[in-house]
């Protein structure tokens, strides 16, 4: 069984939640702390959405200095799996391993809503379980999921296929582009400001597109789990 790790920074809201969504596409999830440099051994790591120690700064850019991501940066440029949702997603931007940033939303209140989402590239170890161009259903919650880029860093983005997640039906934050995720050069590394993690359970809704996320990176990993001894879990 793959083991993937989800860090807890001081101000995190969503390991738990991560942790359940790994745990229900037939993972064993793995509590790493953000003040640890030893990663245990996992197979792939889940920065998760909050408030790392407190968006003082700017959102993530202490938490990038953190003794865990000095691991995660490392593992990831060796080719480990690593996704950031949300706060998650500023610390990659901040940690350099993905590129743009998050600012404030345009219409400077926070949002929270369920969004539709394109999934514009399959081809990384988050994304095979979709079908290029398929639309999901996620909920977003951020104040500061503006993405931005210079000109140059967006037009490379766009021709070299590294836009994996796009707003459609509305864009709740103003990002350039409608761009909700983005890829490094490898595709083991995903960032995305949209909860996956709040959509794997038709009870708490609302769908289970988002566990598609999670099933994914283990069929990268070799180990995915049939649907139905999912269900079993």
């Amino acid at each position: 069984m793959s083991r993937i790790g989800v860090v807890t920074f001081p101000g995190s809201l969503d390991d738990r939640d991560a942790q359940r969504a790994i745990r229900l596409s037939g993972a064993e999830p793995v509590a790493l702390w953000h003040d640890d440099a030893d990663l245990h051994g996992v197979d792939a790591v889940v920065l998760p959405g909050g408030f790392s120690y407190g968006d003082y700064l700017r959102c993530g850019a202490i938490a990038r200095f953190s003794p865990a991501m000095m691991s995660i940066v490392d593992a990831a440029n060796a080719g480990l799996p690593v996704l950031g949702i949300c706060n998650g997603f500023q610390i990659l931007c901040e940690a350099h391993l993905l590129p743009g940033a998050l600012t404030r939303n345009g219409h400077l209140h926070f949002r929270n809503r369920d969004q539709w989402l394109r999934v514009e590239q399959t081809d990384t170890a988050w994304t095979n379980a979709y079908q290029p161009g398929a639309e999901i259903l996620i909920p977003v919650k951020n104040g500061e999921g503006c993405y931005v880029a210079d000109p140059a860093t967006l037009e490379e983005l766009e021709t070299t296929g590294r836009v994996v997640f796009r707003y459609v039906r509305g864009n709740p934050n103003g990002s350039q582009h409608d761009i909700a995720g983005v890829r490094n050069a490898a595709g083991n590394v995903v960032g995305l400001m949209p909860h996956p993690e709040h959509a794997v359970e038709a009870l708490t809704g609302p769908s289970t597109d988002g566990l598609g996320i999670f099933a994914a990176v283990l069929a990268h990993l070799g180990t995915a789990v049939p649907a139905a001894s999912r269900d079993r879990r």
